[in-house]
């Protein structure tokens, strides 16, 4: 048995200890972009899930606001795609400022080009606090609950389950747990799991939503450092009539979040007078910091998002690769909550995800440095799991850059049928590409044991993926791939508790 004791700022007699006990499947610790993912992608699983925050409502700053080409498909497929689109609008061009007048541009990132595979070519700009404020909406939506002001005092675990204590409220009593509380995790220190990790910059940065008069709002307006200080950028927030200051100090300095420190800050770097700054909505000061925890998974808890790694926001890929570690747990509890796979296959989360971010925390750490650009590796659409135990590849003799087990299924146009269409939900998909000989009539297959739900599909040749048959993970990735159905149904049995 595990006991983590209560925290010390929290007084024994302040936990509730005689409450009627609370029962769900998976309790989730914190209702940050994450966890909200996580408890969407159950609840539409039919998985009974709570969601607790310790504060009273839902982080009301903008500090992840770029959403990747990956995380927009993997949005679509949660049922926000309108909302997001219509919350945001894409990266603007920066322009740089010196004494008050513009001398360049800069812009964020690489172009890519247009690919039939991927519907979204380009980061997407939303505030985090309206990205949440969207997923808490399709959370209620689907009948999901938050539970605000409820602060985690304690939590133990058993063979059979995990019961949470809190400072106020009833326990809560769930046969699994998810870490979904950032960067300084509760439960992850409750559990004693290291974090490992480095100073990526040792300046302080400063970073606040604000009402500002003076810039337009169709450039990211960036000021140079000037000498004994740090650079100054100041971003439009898609879709609101606020802005994003980000400000960089010396080493020694630390950053005043008030009113009049904002506007000695922005008054002191740019051309803009201290009082053009109005209002400050949020504001927060941190140091840029790269590092993952020791292990993704203590028993029947699991850590996602920030409560496993940490990275710096200059590549964009923090809330990214937290909304897709919920998006591989999310069907993996189901399966064994809810289809009878066998409880083995959670293991497989940490064997996917672990060095996922591991490789983007080294991305995020090199682009802070200056040593890499933001481009087509940001986007995330390279990200796979071909090592994965859940990855296999039948087929022999494939070209240098072809399709292969364990890599994201492409979308595409063919035979009338778009593939992403196909895909969404929260059944398997097993495609038939092309007119390989040996294949077998997917009109008569409704299913493979140890799949209950697999949705069959045809479509012309297609050169993203060559022709043969191909298994669809609910995750979007391709789970096994052959040029004849030989070795599937073995596949396919394998999820079988």
């Amino acid at each position: 048995m595990l006991w983590s004791a209560a925290l010390n700022n929290v007084k024994e007699n302040a936990v509730t200890t005689h409450a009627p006990t609370r029962h769900t499947d998976v309790l989730i610790v914190g209702a940050g972009p994450t966890g909200l993912a996580l408890a969407i992608d159950l609840a539409r699983r039919g998985v009974a899930a709570l969601v607790v925050e310790r504060s009273g409502s839902l982080f009301p700053g903008s500090r992840g606001k770029g959403l990747q080409p990956r995380t927009l498909e993997v949005l679509d497929d949660l049922g926000v795609r309108d909302a997001i689109r219509a919350a945001g609008a894409s990266y603007p061009v920066g322009v740089i400022w010196e004494d008050g007048v513009r001398t360049g541009e800069h812009r964020m990132f690489d172009a890519v080009e247009p690919d039939e595979g991927a519907p979204y070519a380009e980061p997407w700009m939303v505030p985090q606090w309206r990205t949440q404020e969207i997923l808490a909406a399709r959370l209620a939506e689907l009948g999901g609950e938050i539970a605000f002001g409820r602060e985690l005092a304690g939590i133990e675990q058993d063979p059979e389950g995990v019961t949470a204590a809190f400072v106020s409220g009833p326990p809560v009593r769930a046969r699994y747990a998810v870490a979904a509380d950032g960067g300084r995790s509760t439960v992850r220190r409750a559990l004693g799991i290291g974090m490992t990790g480095e100073t990526v910059d040792p300046n302080p940065m400063l970073v606040a939503d604000v009402r500002i008069e003076g810039l337009d709002r169709d450039h990211l307006h960036v000021f140079p450092p000037a000498e004994g200080g740090g650079y100054l950028a100041i971003w439009p927030l898609a879709a609101t009539e606020e802005f994003q200051v980000v400000a960089q100090f010396p080493q020694g300095i630390e950053p005043d979040l008030s009113l009049e420190g904002i506007r000695k800050v922005v008054g002191a770097r740019s051309h803009l007078a201290p009082g053009d700054v109005k209002e400050v909505r949020w504001a927060s000061d941190f140091r840029p910091r790269a590092a993952m925890a020791d292990r993704f998974r203590d028993g029947r808890i699991f850590l996602a998002g920030d409560s496993a790694h940490v990275h710096s926001p200059a590549g964009g890929q923090g809330l990214n690769t937290s909304v897709q570690d919920a998006y591989n747990l999310g069907w993996k509890l189901a399966a064994v909550l809810r289809e009878g796979a066998r409880a083995s296959l959670l293991d497989s989360y940490e064997e996917e995800r672990l060095p996922v971010a591991a490789e983007m925390l080294g991305l995020s750490t090199r682009i802070h440095r200056g040593e890499a650009r933001r481009g087509e590796a940001t986007m995330q659409l390279g990200i796979g799991y071909r090592d994965s135990a859940l990855a296999v590849e039948t087929r022999d003799g494939l070209a240098e850059g072809a399709l292969r087990a364990g890599d994201r299924a492409p979308d595409g146009l063919r035979g009338g049928l778009r593939l992403f269409d196909e895909f969404q939900g929260t059944h398997w998909t097993l495609l038939t590409v092309g007119a390989a000989s040996g294949l077998p009539d997917l009109a008569d297959l409704s299913g493979l044991p140890g799949l209950p739900v697999v949705r069959t599909v045809r479509i012309p040749s297609y050169e993203a993926y060559g022709d043969g048959l191909f298994l669809i993970r609910p995750d979007g990735y391709v789970g096994w791939a052959g040029r004849a159905a030989e070795g599937l149904a073995a596949y396919a049995a394998g999820f079988a508790a």
